[in-house]
């Protein structure tokens, strides 16, 4: 699976996890330097508190456009260390 994102290829793996139709990739198959932290936070009732990146390619922003559980709660363990994405984000094989 590929994440891309303003012609970048900001994450690559053959072990992603799906999760709500989500494909979530393993952190070290995302490249960080497209990722600038965010301040935004979410929560869900079974997953716990999402953080925020927003995705940078070049002079574009797509803001909290990848997100991630730092520390999920046990029932989506199969998650941490991943990120997913979002907003105009291509997910493909």
């Amino acid at each position: 699976m590929k994440a891309i994102w303003n012609k970048a290829i900001i994450a690559e793996s053959d072990n992603t996890v799906i999760v709500e139709g989500n494909h979530y990739f393993p952190a070290d198959s995302v490249k960080d330097q497209f990722l600038k932290e965010s301040n935004t936070h979410t929560f869900c009732s079974w997953k716990g508190e999402a953080s925020y990146y927003d995705i940078v390619v070049d002079d574009a922003i797509n803001r909290d456009a990848a997100w991630f559980y730092p520390d999920p709660k046990p029932k989506a363990l199969n998650i941490k260390n991943h990120l997913a994405f979002w907003r105009g984000v291509d997910v493909i094989q």
